[in-house]
């Protein structure tokens, strides 16, 4: 249980060294591209990160898979808001560059918040699953600056950027619950229907 617990810590930590790069960059542009530095580190050394497991819960949905993936999301929200607090710290520009971001957030409708979530939560499928079945970081060089370039919300990140703007209302802790579930239900849409489909392939067969 620890090591899962530390090995979603350790995702956390990457997602927090994407999220200080994209705050740096004064060219979002940029930033959405080396933000996938996050991705490239979690896929390649084996960390658990939450939206990038979600998809495989329809998959293999047993206790111990369900068990599995809430620990990772507890490790990465430790790592994320330990490594948003030393942000804030130590970085004050990154800091105040995080403020803004999370302003903004709060200004989204509930349904706008949802419908970010959703997508991203495609996409981070798309881009850890094109890397595990043809060893490729192509989708992860793709899929990350698209979710970013597009507005959409990712869990994890957001935890990072709450912690790094020292935002701590209850608004907060809701707007971050809610991306959870939309990045898990648009993580999980794709394989579902690759399961169905590919399932009737094989009964028609």
């Amino acid at each position: 249980m620890l090591k899962k617990v530390l090995s979603g810590v350790s995702a956390g930590v990457c997602i927090c060294l994407g999220g200080a790069v994209f705050l740096a960059c004064e060219n979002r542009t940029v930033g959405a591209v080396l933000f996938s530095v996050a991705l490239f580190c979690i896929c390649y050394k084996g960390y658990a990160l939450f939206t990038g497991r979600v998809g495989y819960i329809p998959e293999k949905h047993d206790r111990e898979a369900v068990s599995a993936l809430l620990l990772a999301l507890l490790g990465n929200a430790i790592g994320t808001v330990i490594g948003g607090l030393l942000v804030r710290a130590g970085l004050s520009g990154l800091g105040a560059a995080a403020e803004t971001v999370c302003t903004a957030k709060l200004t989204q409708s509930a349904l706008s918040t949802l419908v970010r979530g959703f997508f991203c939560g495609v996409l981070m499928y798309l881009a850890v699953s094109i890397y595990r079945d043809h060893k490729t970081p192509l989708g992860i060089l793709l899929c990350i600056p698209a979710f970013i370039l597009s507005g959409f919300e990712h869990s994890i990140a957001d935890m990072f950027y709450f912690a790094a703007s020292g935002e701590t209302s209850l608004k907060a802790f809701g707007f971050i619950g809610l991306v959870i579930v939309s990045n898990a239900l648009g993580g999980m849409l794709l394989p579902t229907l690759e399961g169905l489909w590919k399932g009737g392939k094989q009964r028609n067969a």
